[in-house]
């Protein structure tokens, strides 16, 4: 570019009170971390976590003074910018600052993130290892594993049989709900009177009224159901209120025109309910349904309150036992390694969604 294209050019940005800003956060975090991390390994007493507490503390220190690099080049470069503003070295300055800007923004993230990381695990060190002792006994662990597993699988299935349900109920009454019409009046506040009170209780309500207010009727066939089909039945009472509702967005996201020709061709509600809406609604709606059903999993470990043998009552009595409540950590991390995966799938299809709805 010749002079006075240069001069058209908007100068470099500011970067140097951004940069200064890096440093002096990472060696404020460095230096939290050496004293805060120093004073926890001086108080604890056991031997395997002060060794955690040495290696964590090092460890810490050695991001900390990485971080402190990158600042450090940040500084250097927001001063290189400057130099190069002075000469009227604009293109060169700005890239310059751009590069000072992006490294200060890097840095306050790995700080906040090293120092979030770095006190969490402190905390666990904290007070000579007592949350440690608490949670996390390994020992406890690994002996209630086997049993907490195999309790575990009761969960699976108590949610695999509720979610078809579910699916069946609330596909069930969300076209009940929209059934046009005076004749479709009665199912329509029928509908809308089921799918307003079942979304108002909670569900450990409603599963003590099943599990426990079933049983005492005296209903022949009912006196003999077992409490895994009690929670079956009251987590299918509840959650199918929510689908229902998650399924009559996606019926009414369809545009009215497609209503509209179905019906000019001589179908009837059902056939344009069943062979034009619904298929495309429910390819709408199956991020909102897996959502709801990875909510329903979680919400099986509630079944313990009419005593059915799940994962969580079978850690508690481990926990009862030891006076300890490393088994219910077991519970918790089982949840976590079914539930993540499903909650990232539910993730990838809302966005392949999206970039289909971009792409037209």
């Amino acid at each position: 570019m010749s002079g006075p294209d240069l001069q058209k050019l908007s100068p470099a940005p500011p970067s140097f009170g951004l940069a200064v800003a890096a440093l002096t956060t990472a060696a404020a975090g460095l230096l939290g971390i050496g004293v805060f991390g120093s004073a926890v390994r001086a108080g604890v007493s056991d031997p395997g976590l002060h060794g955690l507490a040495t290696v964590t503390l090092y460890a810490a220190i050695a991001a900390g003074a990485v971080t402190l690099w990158l600042a450090a080049r940040a500084l250097v470069m927001a001063l290189q910018s400057r130099i190069e503003t002075s000469r009227s070295d604009v293109l060169a300055a700005r890239a310059s600052a751009a590069r000072a800007r992006s490294n200060g923004l890097i840095v306050f993230g790995l700080t906040l993130a090293l120092m979030i990381g770095f006190f969490l695990v402190q905390m666990i060190l904290f007070n000579d290892g007592k949350i440690q002792k608490t949670f996390l006994r390994w020992d406890l662990m690994t002996a209630s594993a086997a049993d907490v597993a195999k309790a575990f699988l009761v969960n699976i299935k108590l949610a695999l049989i509720a979610q078809v349900l579910v699916m069946v109920a609330g596909l069930f009454l969300a076209v009940a709900r929209l059934t046009p019409g005076k004749a479709g009046a009665p199912v329509r506040m029928l509908a809308i009177a089921y799918i307003d009170l079942f979304r108002a209780l909670p569900a450990i309500i409603v599963l003590y009224l099943i599990g426990f207010g079933l049983p005492l009727t005296g209903l022949p066939l009912i006196s003999k159901v077992s409490s895994q089909w009690f929670a079956i039945i009251a987590l299918t009472l509840t959650y199918s209120a929510y689908v229902a509702e998650i399924y009559r967005s996606g019926i009414d996201s369809i545009h009215p025109s497609q209503w509209s020709a179905s019906r000019s061709l001589g179908f009837s509600f059902t056939q344009t309910v069943r062979w034009f809406i619904l298929p495309q609604a429910i390819r709408i709606v199956i991020p909102p349904l897996l959502g709801a059903f990875i909510a329903l999993q979680k919400d099986t470990s509630l079944v313990n309150v009419i005593g059915t043998m799940d994962a969580f009552n079978q850690a508690k009595f481990y926990a009862s036992a030891n006076f300890n409540l490393s088994s219910v950590l077991v519970v918790a991390i089982l949840f976590v390694i079914i539930t993540i995966p499903q909650t990232r799938f539910v993730d990838w299809m809302l966005e392949r969604g999206l970039e289909k709805r971009k792409r037209g």
